[in-house]
């Protein structure tokens, strides 16, 4: 027997629905582009793709920020789904890359560092 909705229940699943709509939506317009723009092979592995299976490859946006999609595709990069999650693997274990590639333009770091009298406090534990 199927459970009933309640009224906050559905409210959220209309929420969700309606941003996964929205996502879908804002994906396909420069999607679509990218793959009008770029012939169907992967930038790292160069695999060829077809219309079979299109689906496995992916745009990937050059400065990591979803709402830069300029006209003429030069933030955007099709790779394979292996690449793309690798590019991203690749950008969150390396500070470094995060640090010269974020698209930030205003050059500022994060000030505080979370473990930084560590050292002491564990100093003052030894003695």
């Amino acid at each position: 027997m199927p459970e009933k909705k309640t009224g906050t229940g559905s409210r959220l699943d209309a929420v969700v629905a309606a941003a996964q709509q929205g996502r879908a939506q804002r994906e396909q317009g420069y999607r679509e582009q990218a793959l009008k723009l770029y012939p169907w092979i992967c930038g790292r592995c160069s695999r060829e793709f077809t219309r079979a299976n299109l689906q496995e490859l992916t745009v990937h946006h050059r400065d990591h920020n979803h709402d830069n999609n300029p006209a003429d595709g030069s933030n955007w990069e099709l790779l394979c789904l292996y690449c793309h999650d690798n590019e991203h693997a690749r950008y969150l274990d390396d500070p470094s890359i995060a640090a010269t590639d974020s698209g930030d333009s205003d050059g500022q770091q994060a000030s505080h560092k979370g473990l930084a009298g560590l050292a002491d406090l564990l100093k003052k534990k030894d003695v």
